[in-house]
């Protein structure tokens, strides 16, 4: 059997490896919070978020965000870290932060993407999407229009609804 002992040298470049690692994830955390508190900060300053031009859009938003909010993309299934999310706390859309789902309301549906049975009512717009050859509700944010994503009538109790959402399109405030 042939064994290798770790250098100190080897030792070293791990450890930096995962520190670099770790600076890089609290950054990443850093960046979105700040983001977070900056579209908090924009709402008490009384944007007309239904009124901001496509070049202040792409400033607020990254390519992915854009693509979801601004022109219905959708993205990749199982790809947001929100598939995950069991904490207490509201998911908000991701452009305005305008509270759309409570975390109760989320369940595992099995579709690679976030979930809800129930939303906050007074904040979700809805219309008719026929870019499938077939009739599906889409629905969005009320305050800036904001695609979230569609609703079905295959979920769970109480409202048999699944409001499939793009994680992309939210975040996540922990209570």
């Amino acid at each position: 059997m042939l064994t290798k002992r770790l250098s100190r040298r080897d030792l070293g470049l791990g450890v930096a490896a995962l520190a670099v690692t770790a600076c890089a994830k609290t950054g990443t955390d850093a960046q979105a919070q700040d983001a977070m508190e900056m579209k908090m900060s924009d709402n008490a300053n009384g944007i007309d978020w239904a009124n901001l031009s496509e070049r202040e859009w792409k400033e607020r938003l990254t390519p992915m965000e854009f693509n979801v909010l601004r022109k219905e993309g959708t993205e990749r299934p199982g790809s947001s870290p929100l598939n995950d999310e069991k904490r207490e706390g509201t998911f908000v859309c991701a452009g305005c932060a305008l509270p759309l789902f409570k975390s109760e309301h989320k369940y595992e549906s099995g579709t690679g993407w976030p979930s809800f049975f129930d939303v906050i009512e007074e904040n979700i717009g809805t219309k008719t999407d026929r870019k499938l050859f077939m009739a599906r509700t889409e629905y969005h944010c009320k305050r800036c229009g904001g695609h979230q994503g569609h609703v079905f009538k295959d979920g769970p109790r109480p409202t048999g609804l699944r409001y499939c959402n793009n994680g992309v399109a939210l975040d996540f405030v922990e209570s």
